[in-house]
């Protein structure tokens, strides 16, 4: 069983824990206060920033709310930038470019997918500050969004949302390591929106995920309904932080799917996901960045997106505009739709920063330790054989699943 698991009720092993639970409390209370008390430094970015967290340990929907908030932004005529922990990341230097082709072993398995959805410039590292300065410096952008930033206090915000899990909630009530709290429930009083995903409470804005078509990982142009699937049998393979809502998706489609669990972030390795039959496998899209190519090509990724109440986009603008003073105007563009190199299907975005751009198409800037890239933002994509730095890992650099 997952330990995580036994966060959600009262058991002889959280009871057993909770006396370390309340040690993370007190320490966690006073690290805000020394923020808040300016004992530790807090960094004030010049442009706006909007964080997106949790109080609560993983799963929750902050990536999915993530992409649909600076997919949102763009078209409010916004140009944002992103920064993420990069989390399951092994870089040997921080902080690190992200692009829709990265290596998740550099950069992590979330990071990849945001910046596939948004093509937006996004820059990843434990230290926030360092990744959003690197975006202002080297990308065109002026708002950032920090992706699971609410406990980083080192970067100050302007606007802060919260995810909840509307199923879960906040488990069994304790601090890590007994339960999945970060912070008190309190907490919540102080943000400006709290999302919740799948059922909402009195004064929170709801979330729900929208079930799409599966994708084919290794032919990434061949799509199917899910509700093909009806009634077959399935191998359903989750590592994420929920795989019970994932579950529930399959379930819900009328699909009978063979459970395989994993820990969140986990690197598979070919026999963790072949099977000795002829069934589909079907896994989430951040898991599948992780299997390219797979061992097979019965393969899928079931693609999902958020829907939002629409209260929350105006508030947010009516927010930033009230921040920044300026009234901005909806962007009325004909939205394109563009195939990054894994055949997904991703908004276009005119005026890509460079930052994005594929290595060849533009110029050398002086400071920069490769084609448009600051020397301390390294390049992450996937480079079979390449030696550069952040890009050069054991296996080669398509890497994702370990032989």
């Amino acid at each position: 069983m997952r330990v995580d698991r036994l966060w959600y009720s009262k058991n002889p092993l959280s009871l057993l824990l909770w006396p370390l639970s309340q040690v993370f409390r007190v320490l966690a209370m006073l690290r805000r206060l020394a923020y808040a008390l300016g004992i530790l430094r807090t960094h004030k970015l010049r442009v706006p920033v909007v964080v997106v967290g949790n109080i609560t340990v993983g799963g929750t929907g902050k990536t999915p709310l993530v992409i649909w908030l600076a997919n949102y932004l763009k078209s409010m005529g916004y140009q944002p930038g992103i920064v993420s922990r990069g989390y399951g990341g092994k870089a040997s230097q921080w902080p690190q470019q992200v692009r829709p082709d990265s290596d998740p072993k550099v950069v992590g398995d979330e990071a990849i997918i945001i910046a596939r959805h948004t093509r937006c410039p996004m820059a990843a590292g434990p230290d926030r500050v360092a990744a959003a300065q690197a975006l202002l410096t080297y990308a065109q952008c002026d708002i950032i969004i920090s992706d699971d930033g609410l406990q980083h206090y080192a970067l100050a915000r302007d606007i802060e949302i919260a995810v909840i899990d509307g199923v879960r909630r906040f488990g069994n009530g304790f601090f890590l390591p007994a339960g999945p709290l970060r912070e008190a429930p309190r907490r919540l009083k102080k943000v400006d929106f709290v999302v919740a995903n799948g059922v909402k409470a009195g004064g929170e804005i709801l979330m729900r995920m929208q079930v799409g078509k599966l994708r084919n990982i290794n032919f990434p142009n061949e799509v199917r309904d899910l509700e093909q699937l009806r009634g077959r049998v399935v191998h359903a393979v989750a590592a994420i932080g929920n795989p019970e809502r994932f579950y529930r998706m399959l379930a819900q489609a009328g699909v009978r799917g063979t459970k395989h669990e994993f820990a969140d972030h986990y690197f598979f390795k070919p026999a963790d996901i072949t099977f000795n039959d002829n069934l589909p496998v079907i896994m989430t899209e951040k898991d599948a960045v992780k299997c390219q190519p797979a061992p097979g090509n019965n393969y899928w990724y079931l693609m999902v997106r958020a829907v939002l109440e629409e209260r929350l986009g105006y508030a947010l603008v009516d927010k930033l505009q009230k921040i920044s003073g300026v009234r901005r105007q909806a962007v009325n563009q004909q939205t394109t739709m563009k195939r990054s190199g894994n055949g997904q299907e991703t908004a276009g975005h005119s005026g890509v920063p460079n930052m994005q751009r594929p290595t060849g198409t533009e110029k050398r800037r002086s400071g920069t330790g490769m084609q448009g890239r600051p020397s301390g933002v390294s390049d992450t994509r996937r480079h079979p054989g390449h030696a550069g730095t952040g890009s050069a890992l054991p296996g080669g650099g398509r890497g994702g699943v370990r032989s």
